[in-house]
């Protein structure tokens, strides 16, 4: 097997018996330890699995089916979601290093159930970015900093990755496009799926709020929160959705859950034809053009080729702009933070996160390691922030003002402040922004350059659908290698179907992924 090849391509593998699960659990442990320990160090993964060769030995004798359409297809898991095994579940935390989880999340259950071996564990931007302002994606005190695989040794003065990974889910992206595993799973509270797969040349799709558990998830907000997948196309994420999109007594998110029965089967190179998309990119009101219009030149150029590829397969674009109440954000809806980050450019000024966030972290923190922790005395947020403050010099390299603030709340979500924020937020970008925008041009889906539209789809919590776009270069005037850009399609709640079809015929007509340079096969 190629170490580039799909999802699909590795089940097809096993299904004729071409390779075995204990042979492509080898091939994958071989890859991390030349890529990820040693050669550019990627960094991606922070623990193997003790048992997936064992696991894999006992799948041999099993062929992908319908019943078990993942049987010996190795996996890998961002560091959040809890597996009740010998592997940790950390966040990414120091504080964390020794605990593990008392069962497995309820979409590791499915991944088992489906015949997966459970890979391992990869690293991520701590807490999924809700420690401290302006922490790199991919860095966390218990993993250290996942480089991204297209410019790996090209770090600024501070030690930092020019071009970053991509978070919070780093070492998901990284691990997939460095073919490290045959896919893997991140999660999301708003762009953590979107931005490393932009980041790695991946496709992702962030689903709706309730169409994958989130039992057994470390969180930041059960408002936004979910999981999904990094894949290399658009019927590989389609394929894992099948596994992972059901109803669970675990997450009442996912009581009004709508599904086809099989994702894969309305792929369509021709699904294009007749769509109507929403370019939120109006020339004529420059001033509401807040996804497209202040992106790079290199940026601007790919888009642009991207709209005529749309054209060509059919599509109408439908240049209009977000009404601003929409994408502006709702009055209320952040929280002014001192920036004490002592690495960060911004240090000594405010940083406005966003309320929902810093008040659900405290709340539901809390609830994740009273039900779902074991080897830890950590128990509320207040020990964690307790345990960095003691352990600083190891902890805390970017300090922890988020935390802080967090922390500084009073854990039961009964603030009036906090009532209103989650009311503005769903105010602005849904009645006022996505909801509108949809019934009055009569969408089927809109695009975004990249993670750009993340925000505005997350807080009603909207699904979004990623393929790769081409690739741009540079940094913010600095030169950097090649690296990619992707094309994100988002819907209204339960749509993923139809964005998979439009943007399978998208990634089909354009072929916009290219592996990173220099991983060769072992």
């Amino acid at each position: 097997m190629k170490p580039d090849s799909s999802l699909s391509d590795v089940i097809a593998a096993l299904q004729s018996g071409r390779t075995t699960a204990s042979k492509l659990t080898k091939a994958y442990l071989a890859r991390i330890k030349a890529y990820d320990r040693g050669g550019p160090r990627l960094n991606a993964v922070r623990e193997v699995n003790p048992d997936a060769l064992m696991i894999a030995r006992s799948l041999d004798g099993l062929k992908p089916s319908a019943t078990r359409p993942l049987a010996g297809v190795p996996i890998l898991l961002k560091d959040n979601i809890a597996t009740g095994d010998k592997q940790h579940t950390t966040g990414g935390s120091l504080a964390l290093k020794d605990a593990r989880a008392r069962d497995d999340a309820t979409l590791v259950k499915q991944l088992r159930a489906a015949g997966a071996v459970i890979l391992g564990k990869v690293n991520l931007t701590e807490f999924a970015n809700i420690l401290s302002v302006d922490m790199p994606s991919g860095y966390s005190s218990i993993g250290g900093q996942v480089k991204n695989a297209y410019a790996p040794d090209l770090r600024d003065e501070r030690g930092i990755p020019v071009v970053l990974p991509g978070g919070s889910s780093a070492g998901s992206g990284v691990s997939v496009a460095a073919g490290l595993c045959a896919a893997a799973i991140g999660t999301e509270t708003s762009g953590s799926l979107l931005s490393p797969a932009t980041q790695s040349g991946l496709v992702t799709v962030k689903p709706t709020v309730g169409l994958i558990s989130r039992a057994g998830v470390l969180p930041i907000s059960h408002s936004q929160d979910t999981a999904g997948p990094l894949t290399r196309t658009v019927r590989d994420a389609a394929i894992l959705l099948n596994v992972l999109a059901a109803r669970d007594p675990l997450d009442l998110a996912t009581r009004g859950l709508k599904r086809p029965a099989d994702y894969t089967a309305g792929l369509d190179k021709d699904a294009l034809r007749g769509a109507r998309i929403g370019l939120p990119s109006d020339p004529g009101d420059p001033l509401n053009d807040a996804y497209f219009g202040k992106l790079p030149a290199r940026a601007k150029t790919v888009m642009s080729r991207a709209f005529e590829a749309l054209q060509d397969l059919g599509a109408t674009l439908v240049r209009a702009n977000i009404p601003t109440a929409g994408w502006i954000g709702g009055p209320g809806t952040t929280m002014n933070v001192l920036n004490t980050n002592p690495l960060s450019p911004r240090k000594g000024q405010l940083a406005t996160p966003p309320i929902v966030f810093l008040y659900e972290f405290k709340h539901d923190l809390g609830l994740y390691l009273r039900d779902w922790a074991t080897g830890t005395r950590m128990k509320k947020l207040a020990d964690i922030v307790a345990f960095n403050k003691a352990h600083a010099r190891k902890a805390l390299r970017f300090g922890q003002d988020l935390a802080l603030a967090a922390e500084a709340t009073r854990g039961d979500l009964s603030e009036l402040e906090y009532r209103s924020a989650r009311a503005m937020d769903l105010l602005a970008a849904k009645t006022r922004g996505l909801d509108p925008y949809f019934r009055q041009h009569k969408l089927d889906a809109v695009i975004f350059p990249a993670a750009h539209g993340a925000a505005i789809a997350a807080k009603p919590g909207y699904p979004s659908v990623q393929v790769p776009a081409g690739f741009v270069s540079g940094v913010e005037g600095r030169p950097t290698p090649r690296y990619p850009i992707g094309l994100t399609f988002s819907g209204p709640a339960w749509s993923e179907a139809r964005l998979l079809r439009l943007a399978y015929a998208f990634e089909q007509a354009t072929n916009a992924r290219h592996p990173p340079p220099g991983l060769p096969a072992l």
